[in-house]
């Protein structure tokens, strides 16, 4: 059987089901408390840059979010927590979740996104080692580990580069 997936922007009505799924798809509450930490810093914070989806049903069973960071100093986007239920996990939702929220942030005219996670699953949508672009964290990550996408790359001849330097992340994550 296959599910189709209906994403959009997160509204208040929806909180409570973010902080579930959340707490669901990671053995700690600890990214459910990103999340919140997260929407209460207006300076982290982007609206319409946090997406759900939702099963056949109307029920939110994935959520990802994009949040404000600076590579040396320059604006740009961290992607993460990103989480899908138990049950639609392996059938699309992270997908369509994550796709939902990096177009939404390309239509905006964000340039830069960043993200920590696992090497096998963020090409999938573009992303690449930030070594190979010159940006790096502050502490030890595995190199395959830290990625980074140019969500204008098609037009990135008519840009300026992409910053080089270290990410600042917003002070939820505790880093």
């Amino acid at each position: 059987m296959t599910t189709v997936w209906t994403t959009r922007a997160e509204t208040s009505q929806d909180l409570a089901a973010i902080r579930s799924v959340t707490e669901a798809a990671f053995p700690t509450p600890d990214e459910a408390g990103i999340v919140d930490a997260l929407r209460a810093d207006p300076t982290a914070w982007i609206p319409g840059l946090s997406h759900v989806c939702e099963d056949e049903d109307g029920q939110v069973a994935g959520h990802a979010v994009l949040s404000r960071c600076t590579v040396d100093g320059s604006p740009a986007l961290v992607l993460g927590p990103c989480s899908v239920t138990p049950a639609a996990q392996r059938q699309g939702a992270g997908t369509a979740v994550i796709r939902a929220v990096l177009d939404a942030a390309r239509a905006t005219g964000e340039r830069l996104v960043v993200v920590l996670g696992h090497p096998n699953y963020y090409p999938r949508f573009g992303f690449v080692r930030a070594s190979l672009l010159g940006i790096r964290t502050s502490f030890e990550v595995p190199d395959e580990a830290l990625m980074a996408l140019d969500l204008q790359a098609e037009r990135a001849e008519q840009r300026a580069p992409l910053p080089q330097g270290v990410i600042s992340y917003p002070p939820a994550f505790g880093v």
